[in-house]
């Protein structure tokens, strides 16, 4: 069976990027949650590294992942650079990344491009988290925060957001991924009865009272 190791960047006294009101530890903890959740319908086992806003410094996070034999660990962050002046979303991998680590990341910015952000690629990079994890490891951008457009592709498309990560997360683990079926709305009526008669005309003339007050009625028959 799968394990991964989920990491939301950020929290408690570090928001991380913020913009407007926004801070970037809420919003990946937000999301990040619903992938797991979504992962974890095919049976994958998914931990996490902070399940609520506080805060987990750079080497709690890879002591963390490095307690456990992961087949993935993957790093959820949105970007910051100047207000409304960058766009898109790109994925990291460490220096020397592994073929794993690079066919992950391929998917995984490859499903969010087709959501609707900018392409910025997949780029190698000397964090922290790439560097001291012992699973293949991946850091994924989700968008510019101080971007008002990749903001509103975020806010507007969370769904196939979520959707599209665990579908790249799925796919490289070699499950196929599949919607969740949603249950058929069922209408409940309450019916009230007025009576029972053995004659069919006292009846009918109990159902021509009830529509003269305005009532919707009908004679059922049924047995004792």
């Amino acid at each position: 069976m799968a394990r991964l190791c989920f990491d939301y960047g950020h929290g408690g006294n570090d928001p991380g990027a913020t913009y407007k009101g926004r801070k970037e530890a809420e919003e990946v903890l937000n999301i990040g949650k619903k992938v797991a959740a979504e992962v974890r319908r095919f049976g994958v086992i998914v931990d996490e590294t902070r399940t609520s806003d506080k805060a987990v410094t750079l080497k709690e996070r890879s002591n963390y992942e490095n307690k456990s034999n992961y087949d993935y660990f993957i790093s959820f962050h949105r970007n910051a650079f100047k207000p409304e002046q960058a766009r898109g979303v790109e994925t990291f991998i460490y220096l020397n990344p592994g073929a794993r680590a690079e066919a992950m990341a391929e998917k995984i910015q490859k499903a969010l491009v087709a959501v609707g952000f900018s392409n910025r690629g997949v780029k190698r990079e000397n964090f922290h988290v790439l560097r001291e994890t012992v699973a293949p490891a991946i850091l994924v951008e989700m968008g510019f925060l101080d971007n008002s457009k990749d903001n509103q592709i975020f806010d507007s498309k969370k769904r196939q957001i979520i959707e599209a990560l665990a579908s790249a997360i799925l796919q490289q683990l070699g499950i196929k991924y599949t919607q969740e079926q949603s249950k058929p709305t069922v209408n409940t009526l309450y019916r009230v009865m007025v009576g029972s008669y053995a004659n069919r005309e006292n009846a009918e003339k109990q159902i021509q009272r009830l529509k003269e007050a305005g009532f919707d009625a009908v004679v059922m028959i049924g047995e004792k």
